[in-house]
């Protein structure tokens, strides 16, 4: 076949095997920087990108490219504008990390309301300070508020359902009442989410419509009892805004899987708040979900230079997905 496929990072051995076997030539890159991609894709077809940018440049210095596969569900790092200038197909993994990332927003769900951070930083000096004084509640019969409700958003509310008997108000522009999972309820009204919910978990991709989406005059609209959760992107909050909500305890307390900037800056001032929970993007890192997005991003690749009509295109491009 000879098709040259550059990877700037690693991927699963479910995605190495699928594309050996189907006779492409896998080439490791020197580097996930961005210097580093333009020095190595000159003859390549495709292309699995993991955290790199694949800015206009990237594609300006790929005159044979021809696919993008993002390895997990989001594009953001992505330039669709020059990807179809160029005439190059981009895919993403939607549901690889679907089910890794909604268990983690329960997972936060659950830390949150049993205030670990507090418990873990003070159980030692004093135990019966951090096992009875500290407030702590259940999940059930709590409402999360969701802000949307697709391959992430929609596990997340039926775990939140079924498993935690809690109350699931869902903000979606484009889904209807018949597309969520049964016992949701939608509404149009994006400010009740946060005025409602004693829990706030995102699930909305990153955008130019969503970027800054949230800030501090839908924080200062949550009950002070209720949780603030992102799994979703960094830049779909304005964090200077949700630092002053936190550093005043207007909420009860936050947790942040992405950050603006990541890897996080060790200055950046949440990190240094204890009703504030930061991890480094783990949503997606478990190996069931790393496996999948391998295999899926290798099957990407393969249908769009065979010619076929690629599975997971980016909504962007599901009309160059037909044509192709």
């Amino acid at each position: 076949m000879g098709y040259k496929i550059l990877l700037p990072q690693e991927i699963m051995q479910e995605g190495r095997d699928y594309l050996e076997s189907r006779g492409y030539e896998l080439i490791d890159g020197s580097g996930k920087e961005e210097e580093d991609i333009i020095r190595d894709i000159e003859d390549m077809d495709g292309i699995i990108v993991r955290l790199s940018q694949m800015s206009k440049e990237v594609f300006e210095a790929a005159p044979k490219l021809k696919v993008v596969a993002r390895h997990g569900a989001g594009y953001d790092t992505v330039d669709l504008e020059a990807a179809k200038k160029h005439g190059v197909m981009v895919c993403n993994a939607p549901i690889a990390n679907s089910m890794s990332v909604a268990e983690l927003a329960v997972f936060y769900m659950l830390y949150c309301s049993r205030n670990f951070k507090k418990v873990q930083k003070h159980f030692i000096d004093d135990y019966y300070y951090a096992k009875l004084r500290l407030p702590k509640v259940e999940l059930d019969g709590k409402t999360v508020g969701l802000i949307g409700v697709g391959n992430i958003g929609s596990r997340v509310a039926k775990k939140a359902l079924h498993g935690f008997n809690m109350k699931v108000i869902a903000y979606d522009p484009y889904k209807t009442q018949e597309e969520v999972p049964e016992g949701v309820e939608l509404t149009d009204d994006f400010d009740r989410i946060f005025k409602e919910s004693d829990f706030v978990s995102l699930h909305c991709p990153a955008n130019q419509e969503t970027t800054g989406f949230v800030g501090k005059e839908q924080l200062e609209l949550m009950k002070s009892t209720a949780y603030f959760i992102n799994t979703a992107r960094g830049k779909i909050v304005v964090e200077e805004e949700l630092y002053e909500i936190m550093k005043n305890e207007k909420i009860a307390g936050a947790a942040l899987d992405v950050m603006q900037s990541e890897p996080v800056d060790p200055q950046n001032p949440l990190l240094h708040l204890d009703n504030v929970v930061v991890a480094p993007h783990v949503g997606a890192a478990t190996k069931e979900a790393t496996d999948r997005a391998s295999l899926h991003c290798a099957m990407s690749i393969h249908e769009v230079l065979s010619g076929e009509k690629p599975t997971w295109p980016v909504p962007e491009m599901k009309e160059e997905a037909v044509l192709n």
